[in-house]
């Protein structure tokens, strides 16, 4: 997966691709049409985030390239690419219990917060694409 020059498309399969972890220097787009929702994406080399609708969806430090992120009423699953490890915060339901997995291995099953959030650590460095599904 390369990075996503235009930082946020819609892919053929109905998912969003979004990010690019190799910026110097911030960048943002905001009001990207999807599926009938509007999206905000900010990324570069150091933090990627992304909104729908104004609440957030997405969050890593440093920033990655994600590629077909799709939301079900059951989870979230993407495929996250970075030049290091990546601390990645995911919106979900509130208080939840969801199962992650990393390249299709469970690592373990972890209870989203008071707000909905789900921190996760991935580790890029050197991997290519990885592959993320996290399901209740």
């Amino acid at each position: 997966m390369a990075v996503v020059e235009q930082l946020l498309r819609s892919e053929q399969d109905g998912t969003i691709s979004f990010g690019n972890h190799r910026l110097d220097q911030k960048a943002k787009l905001e009001n990207f049409e999807h599926a009938g929702d509007l999206y905000k994406v900010k990324t570069y080399k150091t933090m990627t985030k992304l909104e729908k609708n104004g609440l957030f969806v997405y969050e890593s430090v440093p920033g990655t390239s994600v590629g077909h992120l799709a939301e079900t009423v059951d989870g979230v699953s993407f495929l996250v690419e970075g030049d290091d490890d990546a601390q990645i915060t995911i919106g979900l339901e509130e208080e939840t219990e969801y199962e992650v997995f990393v390249q299709e291995v469970s690592i373990g099953s972890m209870k989203t917060n008071l707000g909905g959030k789900l921190n996760i650590s991935v580790e890029l460095a050197g991997d290519g694409e990885v592959a993320v599904s996290v399901r209740k």
